[in-house]
């Protein structure tokens, strides 16, 4: 009788089972798609170079993913709270997040972990006179 030992592994990252990098890279672009012509979302990005944002978008997804952390843009309020943005658009844009990412197949367990965190940070994006309740 033959005895096999295998090393234990580490669980594959959200990142890696969704495809990596060119699945990042899909879901930022479709999501963007979306966003763009949202007429309550688009006035956002007017002045926007989206190609930089999608690549911000990109490098903070993957991070957020358990893919390698090479975001070294701004913060998430010092780039959002000057927009003064209300909580439904937030809102309207995690939703856009997790459509996006379910018509991508995304696994349920990977978008609620995603939707925790869209919860945790909304406050560094939302306006503080626009949270919750206001």
């Amino acid at each position: 009788m033959t005895v096999t030992v295998t090393e234990e592994t580490a669980p594959a990252s959200h990142y890696d089972r969704i495809g990596g990098a060119s699945a990042v890279k899909a879901a930022v672009d479709l999501f963007y798609d979306k966003v763009l012509v949202d007429p309550e979302l688009a006035g956002y990005f007017s002045d926007v170079d989206m190609v930089g944002q999608r690549r911000h978008l990109t490098l903070m997804l993957t991070t957020v993913l358990g893919g390698p952390d090479e975001y070294a843009g701004r913060g998430l309020a010092e780039a959002h709270q000057p927009l003064n943005i209300p909580v439904e658009h937030y809102a309207m844009v995690g939703g856009h997040l997790v459509v996006t990412l379910t018509e991508l197949g995304v696994p349920a367990d990977i978008l609620a972990d995603v939707q925790t965190v869209l919860g945790q940070v909304q406050d560094q994006v939302v306006s503080r006179g626009n949270r919750s309740g206001v």
